[in-house]
């Protein structure tokens, strides 16, 4: 039987075939014509070759380079979130570079529980801020993924990788008179990324238990004090408030309807090294270091407005108190099993301060006197006061705070001048 060469007069070895003279021109016509459709062939089956090649290379390339996927990034994952402690917990956090976040992230990490970070690091304060809290956390072993809380997949791809225990959700858009700018934010962050941290949660199998940072703001215009977690909370006095009180509803409808274990944790005005610039005790700070006025609000009849600071290292008591009590979600793939624990609890200092008295403290602290200028509070979403009541929080886990205004106000103004590079005398250095 011939060949496919014999067929197509291309011979694989030259000079075998004798080809008839007289056919001679039409045989070489036709030979060329088959050759060039051979080569046509082989060119079309090598593009595809490679085009099917290079697209395989290329979202391998995607998958091993994008911010988040790929072989290293799910070790690291794991390895993050390995427990180091009998009885330990894997908490998945979010705002992990925050600065209530980072500072629980640390301390679940020293007592040995897995901790996995997750960070959308957002310009709503300098980022580089963060970046300093990452790089700490980074050194005690916490990876952190840089991500939003509304991708879903990468939600999913987190609970796919590790089966967490806990979340410890306190990612959100902070401040109350940034709402006056962005509003669309607050929604965003608080009401979107919760549905969609939520949805991931109640999914997943297990159920992770959840705590989650809601805000003493939800007490708005609430006169009543101290502020008990039983008071009515329907009068918000900012959209912040609104978000947080709308989130203790939906937390509320998850809770009941799937099964997921919450806690919410109504925060005082919590203040510290690592904390947020926007804070008035922080703003104050840099402005009297630099010979500049600031603004001290009041309230009417040039009533002083007040506040229950609370100390950093008093709220993550509170927030790993909460983890550790937290009970177990029941649900099962999205399904509730039965009922499940749903609290919440004030984490406040129980000892109002006044505004004017917080800048006496920095003014001894920082050994500089400040330029006050008293302002009329404006319509901005703040309060006159809050003033926490937590015997909730002390009877179901022992929550005590132990720092005072005073002392916590020395250890803020310490790390402050080393972190910004002032020396004792609170001249600028660098």
């Amino acid at each position: 039987m011939p060949s496919i060469e014999d067929e197509l007069m291309f011979p694989s070895t030259p000079g075998k075939f004798k080809i008839d003279r007289s056919n001679r021109q039409l045989n070489r016509c036709f030979a060329s014509t088959s050759t060039m459709f051979l080569w046509a062939l082989f060119l079309i089956a090598l593009t595809a070759s490679y085009l099917s090649f290079q697209s395989f290379v290329d979202s391998g390339s995607r998958y091993l380079t994008a911010s988040w996927g790929g072989i290293q990034w799910e070790k690291q994952v794991r390895t993050s979130a390995q427990i180091h402690r009998s009885g330990g917990i894997s908490v998945l956090v979010t705002g992990a570079t925050g600065f209530v976040g980072s500072h629980v992230s640390l301390a679940l990490r020293k007592r040995g529980d897995g901790v996995v970070g997750l960070d959308n690091f957002n310009n709503y304060y300098d980022p580089s801020l963060k970046r300093a809290r990452m790089s700490l956390l980074s050194s005690r072993g916490i990876f952190v993924v840089e991500g939003d809380l509304n991708d879903g997949k990468l939600l999913s791809k987190l609970f796919d990788v590790v089966a967490f225990t806990h979340v410890m959700h306190l990612a959100a858009q902070a401040g109350v008179r940034y709402a006056l700018e962005n509003p669309q934010s607050y929604v965003h962050s608080n009401i979107a990324g919760l549905v969609n941290l939520l949805e991931t949660c109640k999914a997943a199998n297990p159920q992770p238990a959840v705590v989650w940072a809601s805000s003493s703001s939800v007490y708005g215009l609430n006169e009543k004090v101290p502020f008990s977690e039983s008071d009515r909370t329907d009068q918000p006095a900012s959209l912040y408030a609104a978000t947080k009180k709308a989130g203790e509803e939906i937390t509320h409808t998850y809770n009941h309807i799937y099964g997921l274990a919450i806690t919410g944790l109504r925060f005082f005005t919590v203040y510290g090294p690592w904390g947020r610039p926007d804070m008035a005790y922080f703003s104050f700070t840099r402005n009297i270091l630099q010979g500049k006025p600031i603004t001290i609000y009041r309230g009417k009849n040039r009533v002083d407005l007040a506040r229950d600071f609370t100390f950093i290292d008093d709220i993550v008591k509170g927030c790993l108190g909460s983890l550790d009590s937290s009970g177990k979600s029941t649900g099962s793939g999205g399904k509730k099993r039965g009922s499940a624990p749903y609290r919440i609890f004030n984490l406040g200092n129980t000892s109002p301060v006044t505004v004017p008295i917080l800048v006496d403290i920095l003014e001894k602290h920082l050994k500089v006197k400040a330029k006050r200028n008293f302002v009329e509070m404006p319509g901005n979403g703040d309060v006159p006061f809050t003033h926490a009541n937590i015997s909730s929080a002390r009877r179901e886990f022992g929550y005590k705070p132990t720092t005072d205004l005073e002392t916590g106000l020395k250890k803020f103004v310490r790390w402050y001048l080393s972190y910004y590079g002032y020396n004792t005398k609170a001249k600028l250095v660098q």
